[in-house]
């Protein structure tokens, strides 16, 4: 299986100024294009020794600060990011022939800007947080339904359940961004913004 890319070449002259405006460009692109999630991006961590892992998350919020998800701080990825901040992002948009791979360090963001996220979820995804132990063993699908039964009883729609302890954001803050335009040939265009002594740089990468 075998694609030739076809797309505009991406030249330094029409890049921004930083990361994080090129990334609104192409992120209003990819949204416009009617992308399925196109918030999804693959996190990868690691253990301090390298043992690698990586899942699909939702972005949900981004800035100069940085690209913030939600999860299980007692997941795998929760504990990875714990004992090893260093951290990968890949938002793959393969209809629009373009994908961002970010490097950076992911940290917890403050318990406010959680609280004020958890109460835009949908009851079901609050309760959700508390009904599962996320990457933990559980014997059936049956347990984890039933421990949700009993969290909607007690907070029934309507009433407002509190953000649990052990969930809440990362942020990861970049220290690169690459940003991939496919074309013909493999001879797909590679550039990569590079933080330096709080400045970032252009780079161009070989296909």
């Amino acid at each position: 299986m075998r694609e030739q890319y076809r797309s505009t070449p991406l030249n330094e002259s029409a890049l921004a100024t930083g990361p994080m405006e090129q990334f609104s460009r192409w992120f209003a692109e990819a949204a416009a294009a009617a992308l399925l999630e196109p918030n999804a991006m693959i996190l990868s961590t690691a253990t301090p020794d390298g043992r690698p892992s990586s899942r699909t998350v939702l972005l949900k919020q981004y800035d100069e600060r940085g690209f913030v998800f939600f999860t299980n701080y007692d997941s795998r990825k929760g504990r990875e990011i714990d004992a090893n901040p260093y951290v990968s992002l890949l938002f793959p948009w393969h209809p629009l022939e373009r994908q961002i791979v970010v490097t950076g360090t992911a940290s917890r963001i403050g318990r406010d800007e959680t609280a004020a996220y958890f109460r835009t979820r949908p009851h079901g995804s609050q309760l959700g947080a508390w009904a599962s132990d996320q990457s933990s063993v559980i014997a059936s699908r049956a347990d984890l339904l039933h421990r949700y039964e009993e969290l909607a009883a007690r907070y029934p729609e309507g009433e407002q359940v509190p953000a649990p302890a052990h969930w809440g954001g990362i942020r990861v803050v970049p220290d690169a961004v690459e940003f991939w335009q496919g074309h013909e040939n493999r001879l797909h265009d590679r550039l990569r913004y590079v933080r330096t002594d709080g400045a970032w740089r252009v780079e161009r990468l070989a296909p």
